[in-house]
C-alpha cells in the first residue's frame, strides 16, 4: 500500500493535466468560458445578499451582513460535497482508462478533489474583496490558519473520495444515497445559522460529532469572525483525516483488482 501511495508523486504530472481537462470541460461551448468561475459564485453571492436583506432579512447580532457569513460556510461546503459527488461515479466514468494496466485508478478522486479545490480558491476572489469592504477580514496572524483549515478539508475528502469512489464500483446505490446523506449533512452543520446561537450551543455535544462542523467554525473564524478559538478541533480533525486517509487507502488500494472487472 504504502508503495503505491509513494507512487502518486511520479504521477502529479498527470494529475494537474487532468485537473485542468477537467475545468476546461466544464465550461466548453460556452460564451463566456472560464469566466464563469468567477460569475457563479459573484452572483450566488449577490443572491443571497438580496434575499437575506431585502425578502428575508435577517437581523441575528454578530453575524452582520448575513449573506457573507453564510458564504463563508457555503463556499467549503460545495467544495467537499461536489468532491465526494464527483468522485462516487469518478471510476465508474473513467472505466476506459483503469482498464489499462498501468494506470493509477486512485488518480481519478483524486482529480474530483483538485478540481473542486480549484474552483473553491476561484471562489475566494469574490469572497475576500467583499470581506475586506465590508471590514468583516481581519487582517492578523490568524489568517496563517487558513492554509491549516485547507489541507486539513483536503485530507478529510481524499480519505472520504477514495472510499466512497472504491465501494460506489461494487454498490452502485451509494450514489443516490450520497444525496440524501449531504443534504442532511448540509442542515446538521453550522453554516446557515451561528454555532454561537443559544439554541445551536444547547446541541454542541451533537454537533461536536460533525467534523465538518469544525470546518466550518475554522472557517468562519478565521474569515468573518476572528480570533480562531476552534484550532484544538481543527488540528484534532487533521490528525483523524490522516488516519482516515490512510484506511480509506487501504481499502482503496485492497479493490483495486476489481475495479476493471466491476465498470
Amino acid at each position: 500500500m504504502f508503495s503505491n501511495l509513494a507512487s502518486l508523486v511520479r504521477y502529479r504530472g498527470l494529475i494537474q493535466s487532468l485537473v485542468a481537462r477537467d475545468l476546461k470541460a466544464r465550461y466548453r461551448g460556452s460564451m463566456l468560458g472560464f469566466f464563469w468561475s468567477f460569475v457563479n459564485p459573484l452572483m450566488l453571492l449577490l443572491v443571497y445578499s438580496f434575499v437575506f436583506s431585502t425578502i428575508m432579512p435577517n437581523t441575528t447580532k454578530g453575524i452582520q451582513p448575513y449573506a457573507l457569513f453564510m458564504f463563508c460556510g457555503i463556499l467549503p461546503w460545495t467544495w467537499f460535497s461536489a468532491s465526494l459527488s464527483e468522485s462516487t461515479n469518478s471510476l465508474i466514468s473513467g472505466g476506459n482508462l483503469i482498464k489499462k494496466v498501468l494506470f493509477p485508478a486512485e488518480v481519478l478522486p483524486i482529480v474530483s478533489v483538485l478540481t473542486n479545490m480549484v474552483n473553491f480558491f476561484l471562489g475566494l476572489l469574490i469572497l475576500v474583496p467583499s470581506l475586506i469592504y465590508y471590514h468583516r477580514l481581519h487582517l492578523s496572524l490568524d489568517l496563517l490558519w487558513f492554509p491549516v483549515a485547507v489541507l486539513v478539508q483536503l485530507a478529510f475528502s481524499l480519505g472520504l473520495a477514495l472510499a466512497l469512489a472504491a465501494l460506489t464500483v461494487h454498490f452502485r446505490d451509494i450514489r443516490d444515497l450520497l444525496a440524501n446523506i449531504l443534504t442532511l449533512w448540509f442542515f446538521a452543520t453550522p453554516i446557515i445559522y451561528s454555532w454561537t446561537q443559544d439554541n445551536v450551543k444547547a446541541y454542541k455535544a451533537l454537533f461536536d460529532l460533525n467534523p465538518f462542523t469544525h470546518l466550518a467554525i475554522s472557517y468562519q473564524e478565521i474569515l468573518f469572525f476572528g480570533p480562531v478559538g476552534h484550532w484544538k478541533w481543527l488540528l484534532a480533525l487533521g490528525g483523524y483525516s490522516i488516519l482516515q486517509f490512510l484506511v480509506a487507502y487501504w481499502l482503496f488500494d485492497r479493490l483495486r483488482d476489481s475495479f476493471a472487472e466491476a465498470v
